[in-house]
Formats: structure tokens, sequence, C-alpha cells
């Protein structure tokens, strides 16, 4: 297996992360003989200093750690400008599944099941570490290209320096907002289900009121700031900034003076002056991502400025006006945090004078294809290829799959097929999908035929496997999705098996 450098003679860098020295030694062991240069670290604590340091190409992160474990380490690394673009892989052991789709929620790519297999970690290890490199020169050419755009605009400024302040900033929003509002809007906003024109009508609505605040509720990855972009975009406040702060990454000593600002001097290492989020986003729109997990103390002083309009910040005697639209987005039940006295109530009826609603994707299975045909484009376009297509059983798979993290994960799902395929048709096997247990047999009848089957089966490992898939396919009608649930199997593992089988048929 062939290690690709992003430089002559450099090697590509992975860390590892578990506090478990023999799982350390296997992957050290599975990598090191096929060029890749090895860091590791026993605690996600020592995992973040390295991260910053070195700059790994990759990170494989036990789930399951003292102290800082895996989930909280991936989310502390996706909040640090210098390391959030680094890819992680979750190291997961059989059975913490629900840890795992917490996992894809806090920014992992992949994951990796112990015990090892050594293939598959270095087949995962170098689809992801191609993909980083990839990403990274996507980067530099987006650099090369803003730069350019900021020449445009400049030049375009000074050519329309005559005409009115009105027509002045819709050209402006044409040439400076035109290309974020495209890559930020459109695949959340695709699809024809009912519960996406809902969507679209609320947006349509609130864009007519641009000073009216809004709550955007639903799952993880179900594209809450793409609405809220949205909403900004399609308002006269387009021309404004559109200012995203995540309140979670916001640290509790520092909340305060990144909202409202500070002066000079008001606390140890001001040394400047420095203008706080509202005062950033003055005339266009502030996006609170998880307010549910604001701190009491902050949420009275959000209230006040939500109904004055005003910010005092750090240090400062008088209060300064702001303009500024609020919406908040949350994935927690708030009027359970409510009854539970970790949200105010006030609060919440001052942001939810209106809400949307992010419908999951499990709930629009008929947007799915449409969505995967988006990223399909999207991502071979990044990577200078011509978009395939999906097989009708691939396909097929996606109809018949929930989605636990809804398009963030049907994103990550086509980026990496896409990859694997080779810019082929995407084939079923070429899908990565959580795993799911399959339901026990509890009922007297499904005991017994277990007992029969048992009875009967080969000791031969795998014709035993293939008489039991057999049995499954009879028993669901030739259903592969309801066999693959029945074995407790991937459904792609069924595929790959009747794949092996077709030559001996034909």
């Amino acid at each position: 297996m062939e290690c690709l450098s992003s430089d002559a003679g450099a090697r590509e860098k992975i860390l590892l992360v578990d506090d478990t020295p023999a799982n350390l030694a296997v992957l050290s062991a599975a990598l090191e003989p096929e060029g890749y240069e090895i860091l590791v670290a026993p605690d996600g604590a020592t995992a973040l200093i390295l991260a910053a340091k070195a700059a790994p190409d990759l990170i494989l992160l036990d789930i399951l750690m003292p102290r800082i474990d895996g989930l909280e380490t991936c989310r502390l690394l996706k909040q640090d400008e210098n390391t959030h673009d680094i890819p992680v892989i979750f190291i997961t052991a059989r059975g913490e599944m629900e840890s795992l789709v917490e996992g894809f929620g806090a920014g992992a790519v992949d994951y990796v099941v112990k015990p090892f297999r050594g293939e598959e970690v270095l087949r995962r290890v170098a689809t992801h570490v191609r993909l980083s490199r990839l990403s990274r020169k996507l980067r530099e050419q987006n650099r090369v290209l803003e730069a350019r755009t900021a020449e445009l605009s400049a030049e375009m400024e000074r050519r329309q320096a005559a005409e009115s302040a009105l027509q002045y900033a819709d050209e402006k929003l044409a040439v400076m907002s035109g290309l974020e509002a495209d890559r930020w809007n459109v695949a959340g906003l695709i699809g024809g289900s009912r519960h996406m024109q809902r969507v679209v009508e609320d947006i349509q609505r609130l864009n007519q009121f641009s000073n009216t605040s809004a709550l955007i509720t639903g799952e993880s990855g179900t594209g809450k700031e793409l609405i809220a972009r949205a909403i900004h975009f399609g308002s006269s406040r387009s021309h404004a900034p559109f200012v995203p702060i995540n309140c979670v990454a916001i640290p509790a000593e520092l909340a305060e003076s990144m909202l409202f600002g500070h002066l000079k001097g008001a606390f140890t290492g001001a040394a400047t002056d420095r203008k706080g989020y509202f005062e950033l986003a003055h005339g266009g729109t502030l996006f609170l991502d998880e307010i549910g997990d604001m701190p009491v103390a902050l949420q009275v002083k959000l209230l006040r400025v939500l109904e004055d309009g005003c910010v005092t910040p750090v240090g400062a005697s008088q209060p300064r006006k702001v303009d500024v639209r609020v919406v908040a987005a949350t994935n927690a039940d708030l009027e359970a945090r409510i009854t539970a006295g970790a949200f105010r109530q006030d609060l919440y009826f001052r942001l939810a004078r209106y809400a949307v609603t992010a419908p999951p994707l499990r709930e629009r299975p008929d947007d799915v294809p449409l969505l995967a045909a988006h990223f399909l484009r999207m991502f071979a376009s990044e990577m200078g290829m011509r978009a395939p297509l999906l097989s009708a059983e691939a396909l097929g798979v996606l109809g018949t799959y929930d989605f636990p993290g809804n398009v963030r994960e049907l994103k990550n799902i086509i980026e990496r097929a896409l990859i694997e395929s080779g810019g082929t048709v995407i084939q079923p096997c070429h899908l990565h999908l959580l795993r799911r247990a399959a339901p026990a047999q509890s009922s007297p009848a499904g005991r017994k035929a277990s007992a029969e089957m048992a009875g009967l089966l080969p000791l031969n490992l795998a014709d035993a496997e293939d008489m039991l898939i057999q049995r499954a396919l009879q028993e669901t009608g030739g259903n592969i999705a309801d066999a693959a649930r029945l074995l407790g199997v991937h459904r792609t593992r069924i595929y790959r098996k009747l794949a092996q089988e077709e030559p001996a048929a034909s």
C-alpha cells in the first residue's frame, strides 16, 4: 500500500491517541512499515498539545479515555483554528455505536473497530490521508481565489463610487456574498419534500421581517446554520456581516468580552480595545449556535442586549447602540432545560419569536438522492473529476438507511464513496454506514427456528455464512436491507457475498 506525501521527501504524519499501550503498539506496527511518521499520545490533553505543535495529517483517537475522553478531545480539536482541519478517525470497541453517533457530530470522519484488522486500518488511513492532502490543496487554491476576489471587489467599488448607497450595497452583495451564499446554503436547501418546502416557506416569511429574532431547532447535522444563512442572505441585512458563534466554544471566563467587547486594560491581558461579536455583526445577523448550552449568567446579559439593543464592553461606563438580528439554534429540548432551571424562560420567548424546525433526513427520504447527487457534483468538482453516477443498488441502500448523523453524515458518506470508487459508478460496497445491531429474537417460535437452524449449519464457517444469508433472504422475500437487520450485519456484507457467488453461477 502506497503512502502518499504532500512534499517530496516528506512523510505523512499520523497521531495515535490511546491510553492502552498495547493498542498504540499494534497500530504503530501496522502503519510504520507503510512509510508514515507515527506520533503517539497516551491521553487527550497530550494529544491536543501534539496536534497543535506537529500538525499531523490524520488523528486516530480512542473514544474511552480517562479525564478528557475522545469525544471531548475531538470537539476541542475542531474548535482550535490550528487543528480543526485535521481529519479524526475514532477508535471504538463493538457495542459503542451510540458514542460513535455522537462522535460524528463532534466532527469525526470515520472509525475503526477493536480488535484491529490490519488491512482495514491501512485502507481507511490511506483514504483519509489522501483526502486530507486534497483538502489542503483546495484550501490553498481558495486563499488565492479569495485574494483575487478582493482585488476585483476593490476595483468594482472604485468604478461604482458615483452610484447610490443602496445600489452600491446590492453590487457589493453580488460580488462579495454571492459565493458564500452558494457555498453554505445550496446543500441544506436542496429537496422537494414537504418538510423542506415548509422550511423554505418559513425562511421566506422571515426574510420580510429583518428585525425579527428566530430560533432554529433540530438534530445535529440537519443544517441549522445553513437555514440561518439563508435567513440572513435573503433579507435586507444581506449586505452586512453574518457572524456565526458556537456557544459551546466560548470559554466561560471570556464569554462577556467575546460577545460585548472590552476596553484596553479592562483585565489582565487586555492590551487593546476589542469589539465583541455584537458590534462585529452590526447591521447584520449574529448566529448563536447551541444556545441551549449558554451559561445562565450569560443568558441574563444576552437578554438585556436583546431588549434594549445596547452592549456595554467590559471596562466601559457607557453602552453602545447596536443594530443586530439574532438567530439562535439548538439541538436540545429547551422546554426541558427551562423546567430544570438551566435555561431562562424569558430568553426563550425573546428568541423564539419565530421558530423554524430543521427536519431530520430520515423524515425526508425522497431528498436523499437529490442531496447525494449534489454532494457528488460538489466533491468531484473540488477533486477535478467528472461526477460519477450512483447505481440503483447504492440508491437502494441509502433509501433504507435512517441517517443518525443526518445531512452531515450523508455528506461524509458520499465524499468517502467518491474517493474509494475512483470516479467510477458508486456501488453499495463504496457506502460505509454506521452498523446497527439487530433486535434479539425473543419469541418462542424465533428461538425454536434458531435452534433448528443451529443443528443444520455446517461446521465450515464460509458455508454456514452462505446458508444463513440464503435463509435470511428467503424469510425477507429477497429484501437485502431486512435480511441484513435479521442477521445483525451491514447490508454491504451481503452485497459482497452475493457478488462473490456471481462468477460461479454464470
